[in-house]
Formats: C-alpha cells, sequence, structure tokens
C-alpha cells in the first residue's frame, strides 16, 4: 500500500516538475527540494532535503538525508538507509515494530532504523561513493568515487578508499577556518555574482570577501 501512494503522489507531482530540474523519471518520497536543485532520472529520494544549486546525479538512492546548498553528488551512489540491530539475537526486520518485506513480525521490539545523514555545503560526491546512514560529512568535504564512508568527514577533508581515509585537506587551517566563517554559501544571487570572478584564487576570493565584512 505504501508503495503504491508513493507511486501515486510522484504521479501526482509531475506537472510540477516541467517548470523544476527535478526529472519526470525521479521517485521521491516525503521530500523536500529547492526550487534552484536538481535531481535527476532514476535517483530516489526519500524523506530528504537538498538546498539551492546541489543536485543529485542518475541512478543514486538518497535516504533520510539533508543536503545543503552548492553540493555536487555524481551518479549511482548511495547515502543513508535503514539500521539492523547488531546487539540482538538476530539481525532481521521480523523481529521488530516496522514493517519488512515478508510482511511478518515474530515481535514488535522498539528498534530506531532511521538515522539522519547531513551533508554540508560545497560538497563534492563523487560516482559510485556508498555513505553509511547517520553520517556527518561537513562543508567543502570531496568525497572520492567508489569511496566507503563510515564515518563523520570534516570541513574541506579530501577522503577516498574501502573503507574511507583522510588523504588531505583542500586547504590550510587558517584558510579553511575563514572560509567556514564567511559561509559564502548564504550569500545572495547578486552577491555570489559580484566575488565569482574571484573563485579561482582563493586569497583573492578570501581577501575581497573579508574587505567586503569589515
Amino acid at each position: 500500500m505504501r508503495r503504491i501512494l508513493v507511486l501515486l503522489r510522484n504521479i501526482f507531482s509531475l506537472p510540477g516538475r516541467l517548470l523544476s530540474k527535478v526529472s519526470l523519471f525521479a521517485v521521491l518520497q516525503e521530500a523536500s527540494v529547492d526550487k534552484k536543485a536538481a535531481i535527476h532520472s532514476g535517483t530516489r529520494f526519500y524523506r530528504s532535503s537538498i538546498g539551492r544549486y546541489s543536485y543529485v546525479a542518475r541512478g543514486c538512492f538518497v535516504a533520510d538525508t539533508d543536503i545543503g546548498a552548492f553540493t555536487s553528488i555524481a551518479g549511482k551512489c548511495e547515502i543513508g538507509g535503514t539500521g539492523h540491530p547488531l546487539n540482538w539475537v538476530s539481525t532481521s526486520p521480523t523481529f521488530h515494530k516496522w514493517e519488512n518485506v515478508f510482511g511478518r513480525n515474530f515481535a514488535r521490539h522498539e528498534f530506531e532504523i532511521f538515522h539522519k545523514t547531513r551533508i554540508g555545503n560545497d560538497v563534492w560526491i563523487g560516482t559510485g561513493a556508498l555513505i553509511k546512514a547517520g553520517v556527518t560529512i561537513a562543508d567543502g568535504a570531496v568525497v572520492g568515487m567508489g569511496a566507503v564512508v563510515t564515518k563523520d568527514i570534516g570541513p574541506y577533508e579530501i577522503w577516498g578508499g574501502n573503507p574511507a581515509r583522510l588523504i588531505r585537506k583542500r586547504f590550510d587551517d587558517d584558510t579553511i577556518e575563514r572560509l567556514l566563517r564567511l559561509r559564502w554559501w548564504t550569500m545572495t544571487e547578486e552577491e555570489i555574482e559580484k566575488v565569482a570572478p574571484y573563485v579561482t584564487d582563493v586569497r583573492r576570493f578570501l581577501q575581497v570577501m573579508e574587505e567586503k565584512h569589515e
């Protein structure tokens, strides 16, 4: 029944999608999508939110995740999902209160299967990355293609591998602190346009921005 309701809601939302950047072939459930965000075809986007100028490319699965602004998520990524009890006799979903594929619950023990995943602003996640539910990926971070992320990632850090590990930081600590303090992604479009010519030069960008805030 729930799948039928999700399908019907997506069908009814199709006319509105014609004026947005949400693909007609994406599946959304209880989603909050900024009018200037994009979700591409084949992506399932459940109980999640996404900010302006962020996109999720084709064939992704995103569940219970909050995504900030100006974040880029490449195709075939899996982010979030449900959990299983590790300290019970069984990890099977047939022993807790939630619905399962079998339609059978031998018991209905309390267990929280959903854990919120948080992806910050100006994050780049490469093709095929797998991100465990409950993880936080901070502003400016980069996740390499195929990475398996099971731990929190700090601001402007680059992680890769399986399991993913810190490779390096994008900038030195002072630069990172200044960028985080400025929070450029919260600026209006008009303000961003004025500083956009300097985005290729971090030092010049920071100088211009900090002069504006003096």
